[in-house]
């Protein structure tokens, strides 16, 4: 493709109106990817930045470098552009063609529950029928192939990519509050715009609540101009956010217990719920426990039926979704005891999953988790509070540890323990004994659930010879 096309509406600077004719091969906005032809994007990160290597560029064989820095003398052509990140979306949209203008795309987003909803519905969906791309937490799906994937919300230069590739009539996407931030999403709009809730999370990234609240709302301004956003106004900010989007003048279809939602939740048992649209009253089965997977399903539900589908049909269909991996997965130990391995890592999420277990009538719960290395720090003690509050016994161990050292964080957990917790909770700092221990202490009816890893695998090698916390919990009951 030529570079005059592909970067014309980048720039109003008369320099750029008469760039040599050069070919574009691909582009990309890693200096390693590079190779003769390509066109690099220099990007700041959080660690890196893409300006350093903009040499090494050249020297593979870059035809061009897009930049913000002012930079002359280059043997090749530089644009200067104000957002590298916001210029790789509008090139790469129009490398690829647009290559989601004829799909239906749909964007879900909230602190907790966005990977089970999306793979919800996606299951209702292509059990009728309609085909369905997905990129989200645990991998990314298209015409059918899975491909792994490092973030929730992909590169906008990838995501272009794999549209171009998809053959898929919807994509459903995660929508990470990093992602918006960092215009992974530059240039693309939506037809549905799901909100599941808002809760403590990513706060050192985004400093307030209120800063991660209007991150997250930043995807409602991304819908079509016959786009509907589906919100849960059960959640206090997703009411906020009905009002932010209808003063946009934006269609809204809202979920939730007040009977003025569109979607009104009459009655909550514990696998299912009564709930009633304009037409009638009906009710939701679902075969994942806890309160928080039953308005996945809602949400899932209410998504569906914005499609040319009939009710009982998507009702049937949500009856046989399989689970998702490291989604609340249920596991039966040899003493009969149940063991849940779930990716909660907010306290919201964590109640959530210790409520489930008690609700399901469990003797007694015990709580496996640990802290990451980088991540919120704030949250912790709400962590420990929940499950302090919400368990008989919680073993506080080792989750990513990242940059942080093993003794740091165990003096961490037994400050936080000392400071936030009480007399039923212990430091087992290797995960794989910590689950071991927690399985040895369980009667036939108890729980155990284990959060914070869910899908995902271990970084540090542990006692035990597995690589994740399904591996452990197999290793363990055979």
């Amino acid at each position: 493709m030529d570079l005059q096309y592909l970067v014309e509406s980048l720039v109003d600077d008369a320099q750029y109106r008469n760039l040599p004719p050069t070919q574009i091969k691909r582009i990309t906005d890693n200096s390693l990817n590079v190779e003769q032809g390509f066109l690099f994007v220099a990007i700041r990160g959080e660690k890196t930045d893409g300006h350093s290597f903009i040499n090494d560029a050249i020297h593979k064989g870059a035809a061009a470098i897009i930049g913000e820095d002012d930079l002359t003398g280059l043997s090749i052509p530089y644009i200067k552009v104000k957002n590298s990140r916001i210029a790789l979306g509008a090139i790469s949209k129009k490398f690829y063609d647009n290559p989601a203008k004829d799909k239906i795309m749909i964007g879900i987003t909230g602190t907790n529950g966005k990977t089970t909803t999306s793979y919800l519905l996606k299951h209702v969906l292509e059990s009728n029928g309609v085909s369905c791309s997905l990129f989200g937490t645990i991998k990314n799906i298209i015409n059918g192939e899975e491909i792994d994937t490092c973030n929730t919300t992909p590169s906008v230069l990838k995501l272009n990519e794999l549209l171009y590739k998809s053959n898929d009539q919807v994509v459903i996407l995660e929508v990470s509050s990093h992602g918006l931030s960092q215009h992974r999403l530059e240039g693309m709009t939506f037809d549905y715009c799901l909100f599941t809730n808002l809760s403590h999370d990513h706060l050192n990234y985004h400093g307030t609540m209120e800063r991660y609240f209007e991150t997250k709302a930043s995807l409602f301004y991304k819908m079509k101009e016959n786009g509907k956003a589906i919100i849960n106004v059960d959640d206090p900010w997703g009411v906020k956010l009905e009002k932010v989007v209808r003063k946009n003048n934006e269609e809204v279809y809202t979920v939730g217990q007040s009977s003025q939602a569109d979607l009104h939740i009459e009655d909550i048992k514990h696998s299912s719920l009564q709930i009633a649209d304009e037409y009638s009253s009906f009710q939701v089965d679902f075969n994942m426990p806890g309160l928080h997977n039953l308005y996945n399903a809602v949400m899932a539900y209410a998504a569906a039926s914005q499609f040319d589908l009939t009710r009982e049909h998507i009702l049937s269909s949500l009856v046989t979704f399989p689970g998702v991996p490291g989604r609340f997965n249920i596991y039966k130990h040899h003493n009969d005891a149940t063991v849940v391995i779930d990716y909660a890592h907010t306290a919201s999420a964590i109640l959530h999953c210790l409520k489930a277990a008690n609700d399901y009538g469990a003797d007694k719960v015990i709580h496996v988790f640990g802290f990451r290395g980088d991540a919120d720090t704030d949250k912790r003690g709400d962590m420990i509070r929940i499950a302090s509050e919400h368990s008989d016994y919680y073993i506080l161990t080792f989750d990513d540890l990242n940059e942080v050292s093993e003794k740091d964080m165990i003096e961490t957990l037994e400050n936080l323990n000392q400071t936030y917790g009480n007399q039923k909770g212990f430091i087992i700092p290797d995960r794989t004994e910590a689950i071991k221990y927690a399985l040895e202490i369980t009667g036939s009816r108890d729980w155990v659930v284990i959060t914070g890893k869910g899908h995902e695998t271990y970084k540090q090698s542990y006692s035990l010879p597995t690589s994740s916390d399904s591996e452990t919990i197999e290793y363990l009951t055979n």
